[in-house]
Formats: C-alpha cells, structure tokens, sequence
C-alpha cells in the first residue's frame, strides 16, 4: 500500500502530544490540514485510529499499535537528518540507557576513557530503569542500553552480552541491628524492616521471587527509586537494604554485609544494541571498551 510519509509523520504528533492544536502547531501547518491527513491515513488503513471528543483526543487500540511501530521509524529518520545537519564530523552522539545506579557505580570509567580519547562527541545518557531501557531501545531514542537480567521485557530481536555477573548482597549500617557475626535465614530476615527499589524494577522483582521460592512473602518498609537513597536510608538505621556488589565496593566503610543462608543466585549485567541502528563507528568504539572480545 503506497501511503506517503507525511501522513505518518502528522500521525506520530497527534498520537505523541494527543492535541491536533499542538500538532498544527509543531508541524507548521494547519489544524485543518492535521485533520485531513489524520482522516486520509484512517481511510486508507481502514481502521479508525483516535477517539475524539470535545474535550481530549485518545488512541484507539489500532492506534497504539501503528504508534508502536512509527514512532521508532521517525525517531530513526530525526537522528539521520541531525546528525547530518548538526555534526560537522558526521559523527552522532553517543546515546545511552542506563540506571543511575549503573552508571554511577559501573559505567563512569568508560565515560572517562571516551571523553580523553574523542573529546569532541557528545555522551547522552537517559536514566531508566531497566525495564523503561529496553523500551527506549526498541523506540531508538538511544543506541545502547546498559542492564539488568533476568529482564522479560528483552526480546529475540535483540542483540544482547553478557558484560559481568554480580551477586546481590544484603546490607545493614555500621552502627544498626548487630548483625555482623549472625547467618540469617530469609526468612529470619524478613522480621527486620527492608528497604527496596520500587515495583516496576527488575531488581524488585527478583527480590520478590527469591522470597516466593522460598514459601516467603516479602513485605518492604519502604519502596524507593535508587539505591543511592536505599543506601542512604538504610545509613541511618531505617532498614537493612539489598545492593549490588559493585555498588558495595564504593560504599564499604559505611555498611557491613549480612550473611544469608540461602544462595542467592547471581544476576547479570548486559549490553544491548540492535545491531543495524548502531548510529557511528564511534558508537561501535565505546561497545568495545565494554566487550572486547566480541565480533559486532
């Protein structure tokens, strides 16, 4: 079906602000002419893509569906087109999904070696967690993402590597709970109060289904967004909170480890890329820093 892109492209700005008005205003035309491309792309696919009413604009399940798949493709077309108009060296930045803590605790060196060896290239990075890297992955809003596995929201479309394995360590302040000596059982641990991440992150749920495996219900003192405020937290005594090694190593002199009975098996930290976005050969410079052996 030979349909233009510019309807798609009057499309993704309805469907990413929900306001034909803004639309119109972002894409330099009339409000009129949004309309009419919006009713000729509804035409020709068959299907009606907006609810509309006189007060707010939804997608239609189509809809979510036809924007899943344009808003990459535009995104994609928009970095091609800046990174011809704006870098005189053709070079694009260097995009990246990465948590805080990921790129506090692990991913500074490598920023570090980048910037002394092309001073001149940009780094982007997009805090996320794990979850929300994969899904700016798959729209292309960055070139990499650096995460956490198990994560079910990779797909085999994916290019994945494993960078390190990392064990998750449950910790407690200096001064807190004397704790130092003891093996704890899990579920010895879940009479002190427990400082986690969120729900909607993929550390949570591993935590949760360690606990379920175990015939345990894991009920946290508080749910926070970073580690660094887990850390925090739990520094001045208002829980025991759990971390990765990794993490630990920076933070040591501050907390003791506890000694679970339980073996808690190890995650992983990955690079995933898809590989026919990769945006410059700079880009490809910075993988290798991270996998060096591996053919891209």
């Amino acid at each position: 079906m030979d349909i233009s892109f510019e309807l798609y492209k009057v499309f993704y700005y309805v469907a990413t602000t929900l306001s034909f008005s803004e639309a119109s205003r972002q894409l330099y035309i009339s409000q009129s002419a949004v309309s009419q491309s919006v009713k000729s792309l509804e035409q020709k696919l068959g299907h009606a893509l907006f609810h509309r009413s006189t007060k707010k604009v939804a997608l239609t399940p189509e809809g979510e569906s036809l924007l899943r798949h344009v808003e990459p493709a535009v995104n994609l077309l928009y970095e091609g087109e800046n990174q011809i108009l704006n870098s005189p060296s053709l070079e694009a930045p260097l995009r990246i999904g990465a948590s805080d803590t990921i790129c506090r605790y692990f991913l500074v060196p490598y920023f570090q070696r980048f910037h002394q060896e092309f001073p001149n290239i940009h780094i982007k990075v997009t805090n996320a967690t794990s979850k929300d890297c994969v899904s700016l992955l798959h729209n292309n809003k960055v070139d990499f993402i650096v995460a956490n596995t198990p994560n079910p929201y990779l797909t085999e479309k994916d290019t994945f590597y494993v960078i390190r394995e990392f064990q998750d360590i449950f910790v407690a302040g200096k001064k807190f709970f004397n704790l130092e000596n003891q093996a704890l059982s899990l579920r010895e641990l879940t009479r002190y109060p427990i400082l986690m991440l969120d729900k909607t992150s993929t550390t949570s749920e591993f935590l949760h289904q360690l606990f379920v495996k175990h015939g345990l219900s894991l009920t946290p003192e508080a749910e926070l967004s970073s580690n660094d405020l887990l850390l925090d937290f739990a520094h001045i005594g208002l829980g025991i909170t759990v971390v990765p090694d990794y993490v630990l190593k920076h933070r040591q002199k501050e907390f003791y480890p506890l000694n679970i009975q339980e073996s808690i098996p190890n995650r992983k930290l990955i690079l995933a890329y898809q590989s026919q976005l990769l945006s410059s050969p700079v880009c490809e410079k910075f993988l290798r820093y991270l996998l060096p052996d591996i053919q891209l």
